[in-house]
């Protein structure tokens, strides 16, 4: 928490004085950014193929890692919901990866059948939901990282999340509604 209280009196200051603070992150346009459940660690994910961790040093974010491996963009990341190590990235390539910043590596790579452009990971950390341009989604055993169920909507799918209790699964879509699933 000390890390996100320090943020938000860092953001304060930037409002008060008119500024705001830009740090270079990738190459081409950046589609995603998400902090891990401790607090420490930002990272990005970007047209350029890659994504990249960071750890706030004072006032400014230092790179810690790039990660490589996606042959298409990067469209969205997020990180497990309790283990500050991992995250997840959704690419146009029609994968899913799991990567670890202890070593900052690949530990899984999960083949999809679409261009994944959202994802999410269950509160629990058990599940990872993957959704794709043909609205598709589909749901990852996050331990054996294989397709345990999907699911192909007949509307467009937006975005997806979790409720906090894990027992919920919401998806927005184009015609301005929020779809429960149980």
């Amino acid at each position: 928490m000390a890390a996100a209280s320090y943020l938000l009196e860092s953001q304060e200051h930037f409002k008060n004085n008119g500024r705001t603070k830009e740090f270079s992150a990738h190459t081409a346009k950046v589609h995603s950014v998400a902090w891990s459940c401790d607090g420490r660690r930002l990272a990005s994910g970007s047209f350029d193929k890659t994504a990249s961790v960071f750890v706030l040093d004072k006032d400014r974010l230092v790179k810690e890692n790039n990660y490589r491996g996606h042959g298409d963009s990067v469209d969205q990341l997020c990180w497990h919901p309790t283990n500050a190590d991992l995250f997840v990235t959704a690419s146009g390539d029609k994968t899913v990866r799991i990567w670890d910043v202890r070593t900052a590596k690949c530990v899984a790579t999960v083949n999809t059948k679409g261009e994944n452009i959202n994802i999410c990971w269950s509160p629990d950390g058990q599940t990872i939901a993957v959704g794709n341009k043909d609205d598709v989604v589909t749901f990852i055993d996050a331990k054996s990282h294989r397709s345990k169920a999907e699911e192909q909507f007949k509307f467009e799918v937006n975005e997806i999340s979790w409720n906090n209790d894990n027992d919920m699964f919401f998806l927005t879509n184009g015609n301005g509604c929020i779809n429960l699933l149980r």
